[in-house]
């Protein structure tokens, strides 16, 4: 089974606290459309303060939901130009 990964990079100067609530809103809309223990057991994803860079393993269905919303959630509140986003290179799940 192939990962497929999600690499968001933000800008200086947004404020960290509004994207991880941001990251934590999407994962409750995702919880009201699969649950929360589904999402707990198949959502991966991870923000670093310190690096201004966010991770969401979108190889679920629910890791492309994460993964939709919070990109919506970004584009409205800070702007295409204020993110980038890479897939990193597909892995093997072992």
């Amino acid at each position: 089974m192939e990962r497929d990964i999600f690499r968001y990079q933000f800008k200086d100067g947004l404020d960290a606290q509004a994207i991880e609530e941001s990251l934590l809103l999407a994962v409750l809309a995702v919880e009201g459309i699969h649950g929360r223990c589904a999402v707990r057991l198949a959502g991966t994803f991870f923000f670093d303060r310190n690096n201004r860079a966010c991770v969401i393993d979108a190889s679920t269905e629910i890791g492309r939901h994460v993964a939709g919303i919070f990109t919506g959630f970004l584009q409205k509140q800070f702007g295409d130009e204020a993110f980038q986003i890479d897939r990193v290179a597909k892995e093997k799940a072992s």
